[in-house]
């Protein structure tokens, strides 16, 4: 099965945490702290790999998680990082954020690995926190929390030349003639179901182009009526459309009506598709008399060509007017800017983590005193006014927003007990 969409999750490693330790040896009765540093977390890397072709690996497989980096150790030393986790896509894969639908990262013109979310930085050990006030900091920074998204991959195809048309109209057939693609082909409604690539080569020079046969488009598609969206993504690339019209009517449709009505739904899902260079293969010339083929082509040309969209009658079955049509798709492919349409990114993936560290710690000797510590709480202290009335509100605030509070009950804090913070001290009222 073909699959050109697929929604995944995605974590990043968290860091690790920074460790507490103290220097116990021999002969150094009151060493310092010597707790190392958390390692970093892995990142997620998407890399483009040319050998696929399909997103199928990620209908079976929807998660995909980095290493954790290793806590911090004793005696200074590092904790080890995660391992990062590398995802493989097609050329012309765009990743999205899941909720918002906003491009992240385009990786079709991306020759280099991309991350897409960074490891988690380590925590610091408390080797960092000792000062002349405190000697022995009980106190390590956790590591960065992981970073973690849901995003859709969608694969848009990279071809030079778009084949749309309504179902049944002979493109498949049509593709089958000019290349070595192997479409299937039946009389019925969306036989094609699955974007078929194909390269042309005109003759033995060279001369050629990519051509992506996209199934076929009914009217309602922009809006999503049957698998519209799915089709039309993949048309969104190329330089060049090749609109392949059932120019005999066998069905009873009118193609004049045809040609606008695909070019209707192409403006309506994206206005700037409809302005690439058009073609028109009026096509299943073999199934008219003479006198038929030259009344519906005049009637497309005067209808077409005044807007500079030139008409071809063509037959997939018997390749009547294939060869012209060709070489004039592939000028048509020259003339048009060589880089592939690439999708700007709309959206940064963004964590607000605060880590700094804190420890809430009963007396060994008094239970009813309670010491809170930490750069956070030295961070908070710095710039707070407990004099003010606000300032001592934004205080409450601050101990409760960040688990300060919480933590005192989990400890056992009554009312009247003493928490003591760097050079101050309050009573606990509840």
């Amino acid at each position: 099965m073909f699959a050109d969409r697929a929604k995944i999750f995605i974590r990043a490693g968290k860091g690790g945490d920074g460790h507490v330790s103290f220097r116990r040896e021999l002969y150094v009765p009151a060493g310092g702290p010597d707790g190392g540093d958390g390692g970093k977390g892995g990142d997620v890397i998407f890399v483009v790999d040319e050998g696929l072709n399909t997103l199928n690996d990620f209908r079976h497989v929807r998660k995909y998680c980095a290493q954790d980096g290793e806590e911090g150790k004793k005696k200074k030393q590092h904790g080890a990082n995660g391992s990062d986790i590398i995802c493989k896509v097609p050329p012309g894969t765009v990743i999205k954020d899941f909720e918002t639908g906003k491009v992240i990262m385009d990786m079709s013109n991306k020759t280099e690995p991309v991350v897409i979310l960074t490891g988690g930085k380590g925590g610091n050990g408390n080797m960092h926190y000792a000062t002349s006030t405190m000697q022995a900091p009980k106190y390590a920074q956790p590591g960065e929390p992981a970073k973690e998204m849901y995003v859709t991959l969608e694969l848009k195809v990279i071809a030079d030349v778009g084949l749309v048309g309504f179902p049944n109209v002979g493109k498949s057939t049509f593709l089958s003639r000019v290349t070595n693609a192997k479409p299937k082909i039946a009389n019925y409604h969306f036989t094609t179901l699955n974007p078929n690539l194909g390269v042309v080569n005109i003759d033995d020079t060279g001369a050629g182009f990519v051509i992506a046969d996209i199934p076929g488009i009914i009217e309602g598609a922009s809006e999503g009526v049957g698998l519209g969206l799915q089709f039309l993504r993949h048309i969104e690339r190329t330089k060049v459309l090749l609109h392949v019209v059932d120019a005999a009517s066998v069905e009873g449709r009118d193609p004049i009506n045809d040609v606008y009505a695909i070019m209707d739904e192409l403006k309506k899902y994206n206005v700037e598709i409809s302005d690439r260079p058009m073609v028109i293969a009026a096509n299943k010339m073999d199934a008219m008399n003479e006198m038929e083929k030259e009344t519906v082509i005049d009637l497309m040309r005067e209808e077409f060509e005044p807007q500079g969209i030139k008409v071809f009658p063509i037959s997939g079955v018997s390749g009547e007017g294939i060869k012209e049509l060709l070489w004039y798709v592939h000028d048509l492919v020259k003339q048009a800017p060589d880089d592939i349409v690439e999708f700007e990114p709309e959206f940064v993936p963004t964590f607000d983590f605060d880590d700094e560290p804190f420890t809430v710690e009963v007396d060994d000797e008094d239970p009813h005193l309670f010491y809170v510590e930490g750069p956070k709480i030295e961070k908070m202290l710095g710039y707070t006014n407990l004099e003010s009335e606000k300032g001592f509100d934004f205080f409450q605030k601050f101990l409760k927003e960040n688990g300060i509070i919480d933590e005192l009950k989990a400890k056992g804090i009554q009312e009247g007990d003493t928490v003591r913070m760097i050079y101050f001290e309050f009573e606990y009222y509840d």
